[in-house]
């Protein structure tokens, strides 16, 4: 389903996604060498509850999971990159973690993500891997807008992560967003430009350019839940939901302060 958003729903996404940017600069200014995924979880499901939001996670079962993710936030640290289930694990100097949330408030849903290094430590790579995916998010973004295609925003998000020359998986990408987390239209990290749906205004996507140093093959961990890189090589990933409006794309999951 491709929905579209009245102009009054749009309005209740900035409000969420305002919610969800906002917990996820509270959650990473926690994110200290000794932090526990555990309590990062714990975090989340308190800020949402005094929100008066709703998770999209602790109930959400794909076919692509196993069974209801059970968990408030994506924590996906290293080599893992995509539905991280927390679990019993401390932080430690020079981690690549990365946070996923989606909520829903008065209705309405918002989808972010953001990688970081924990500590103090700067692996040269690890800081590039983060920056590749943050430059490839703000072309998506910037080719996005009335009448632009989907196929034009995965060919600029595409074309800056092979162009850094980081293989590309299309499993898993971008999606529509709105009374529910994930819809149509998908949004692949690369493309062809003038092909696909085209976009207008009243549409939310959640766009995420997400990548792995030297392969594009996932593995699952036990739990049914976490992708981690076929090689072990560290991965990153960022994500904004934006809304479609007259004028081009809005981008609604940026921190309120």
């Amino acid at each position: 389903m491709i929905e579209i958003l009245t102009p009054a729903q749009v309005d209740k996404a900035r409000a969420t996604g305002a919610l969800v940017a906002d917990i996820l600069q509270s959650l990473r200014s926690r994110s200290q060498v000794g932090t526990n995924l555990l309590d990062l979880d714990r975090w989340t499901a308190e800020m949402i509850r005094e929100a008066g939001a709703e998770s999209c996670y602790v109930d959400y079962a794909p076919s692509f999971g196993r069974g209801p993710f059970g968990h408030h936030v994506c924590t996906s640290v290293n080599d893992a990159v995509l539905h991280g289930q927390p679990h019993d694990q401390v932080l430690a100097d020079g981690d690549l973690l990365t946070l996923d949330l989606a909520v829903r408030l008065d209705g309405i849903a918002a989808d972010s993500a953001i990688s970081f290094l924990v500590g103090e430590s700067r692996p040269p790579e690890s800081v590039a891997l983060v920056d590749v995916t943050r430059t490839a998010l703000a072309a998506g973004i910037a080719a996005a807008g009335p009448g632009a295609r989907i196929g034009d925003l995965s060919h600029a998000i595409g074309s800056v992560l092979r162009g850094a020359g980081y293989p590309v998986n299309m499993q898993f990408g971008g999606h529509g967003i709105g009374t529910t987390m994930h819809q149509d239209p998908h949004v692949s990290n690369d493309g062809r430009p003038g092909r696909g749906y085209q976009l207008r205004p009243g549409l939310l996507l959640a766009l995420e350019p997400w990548v792995m140093v030297d392969t594009d093959e996932l593995v699952t961990d036990a739990d049914g839940w976490t992708l981690r890189s076929a090689t072990g090589c560290r991965t990153a990933h960022s994500e904004h939901t934006i809304a479609i409006t007259e004028d081009g794309a809005e981008v609604l999951t940026l921190p309120s302060g």
